[in-house]
């Protein structure tokens, strides 16, 4: 099998040397875009699968669910810190690095006997996060051919959006075939092979441009940087609210079947290509626009997990708008952390990708009290009551508008 792979590695090689100039770069931004798809689907991955953890560890879906609580609150608390401490590595090696307490983490997660157990591998996997989603930008633009930085990020973007259209719903699907433990083991391995081709064609990139400590006291001045990033935690704290306990809603309250559950997944997932889509479209010329309708279609379709059992032709539609509609406020929140923090893009999107996780969490960990206090049906009322908030950023941001650096471009990628 080694040998099979090692000739693999040299038939690509030999292909790529005919046309250096052309190909390698791309194949390089690649390699990041599928690496991406592989830490997106990792972290929601649990989110179609709460049942069957929780049946063999013994505990109910919602107990489970703040396992993506703790996940995405290390991602938080470490983002920032680590971005800081590492500030001077080589990236190169950093990244190999990240990928191989990665990949050892899913080890752990496959052989996990013990609830505690696999939450001691989803912290590993956690830390990995925090470093990979603070420099994978920046690497892609540098690795890009000459002036190909916004389709580099396109790609980038295009990997994370796979992973809710393909990632999550095969993860449940191997999930429900061969057990979790397989949906792991199955990351893991592959997360292997996408190291041993960053560790062949990756080249040496020395820090540039990354941010400092001395950045810190700028972007805490930065008031359109700091209202964005509070719009941020409430979007997506509201999200999740709703989003962790999908499972247990459309099986335990609407009664419908598993299979029904991972097509849910999979048409909210897809739409994600259509909001990012859209989002290519539009952003250019109705930025402001495009962040209010985001924001109020996510509002709605959050309204509707509260409704009474919805009939497939309603329910199938109703998860495609959502999709849509998280893509493209998603999107359009990751364009204003590009602008307003383009003197320090490493620190501002550490400190972004730590914001967004804190909503994950506190999403996570909402809904599950809700969820065991009154029933995962007033989990889409209170996500409401939570992204309604949202209008004092937002008004904010309107009111400001877009500065001239603005490179609609630079937007499309997701922590």
């Amino acid at each position: 099998m080694h040998c099979r792979i090692c000739s693999l590695f040299r038939l690509i090689n030999l292909k790529m040397q005919a046309q250096p100039n052309t190909m390698m770069p791309w194949v390089r931004v690649f390699l990041l875009a599928l690496a991406a798809f592989i830490f997106n689907t990792t972290e929601f991955v649990p989110v179609g699968m709460l049942g069957n953890l929780g049946d063999s560890f013994g505990m109910r879906p919602e107990e489970v669910g703040p396992m993506l609580t703790i996940y995405a609150w290390i991602v938080a608390l470490a983002s920032l810190p680590a971005m800081l401490l590492l500030a001077n590595v080589e990236r190169r090696r950093l990244l190999l690095c990240v990928f191989a307490l990665f990949v050892g983490s899913h080890i752990v997660s496959a052989m996990a006997s013990s609830y505690s157990m696999l939450l001691v591998s989803r912290v590993g996997i956690a830390l990995a996060h925090s470093v990979f989603w603070s420099i994978t930008a920046a690497m892609a633009v540098r690795l890009a051919p000459q002036g190909k930085s916004a389709q580099a990020l396109g790609l980038l973007a295009t990997g994370t959006v796979l992973a809710m259209v393909l990632g999550i719903p095969l993860g449940r699907v191997v999930g429900e075939w061969f057990g979790w433990r397989a949906t792991f083991a199955g990351i893991g391995i592959t997360s292997a092979l996408v190291m041993l081709a960053l560790w062949r064609w990756l080249p040496t990139l020395p820090v540039s441009n990354s941010g400092s400590l001395a950045s810190l006291p700028q972007i805490a001045r930065n008031k359109p940087l700091l209202w964005l990033y509070l719009l941020t935690v409430i979007v997506v704290t509201a999200h999740f609210t709703g989003y962790t306990y999908l499972e247990p809603l459309v099986q335990q309250v609407w009664h419908y079947s598993g299979d029904v559950t991972t097509w849910v997944l999979l048409a909210y997932g897809a739409a994600g290509i259509v909001g990012s889509t859209l989002f290519s479209r539009l952003q250019p010329k109705h930025p402001n626009n495009l962040l209010v309708v985001g924001t109020a279609l996510l509002a709605l379709c959050l309204a509707m997990l509260s409704s009474s059992a919805p009939a497939l032709t309603q329910l199938i539609p109703g998860a495609m708008l959502w999709g849509i509609a998280m893509m493209l406020v998603a999107l359009a929140m990751q364009a204003r952390v590009l602008e307003y923090g383009a003197s320090a893009t490493d620190i501002a999107m550490a400190i972004y990708s730590g914001i967004f996780n804190i909503g994950i969490g506190g999403g996570a960990l909402l809904g599950s009290q809700v969820a065991i206090h009154w029933g995962v049906t007033n989990n889409g009322l209170v996500a409401v009551g939570v992204i309604a908030f949202a209008i004092i950023p937002l008004r904010y941001l309107l009111r400001r508008g877009r500065t001239d650096n603005t490179d609609p471009g630079l937007a499309q990628v997701q922590p």
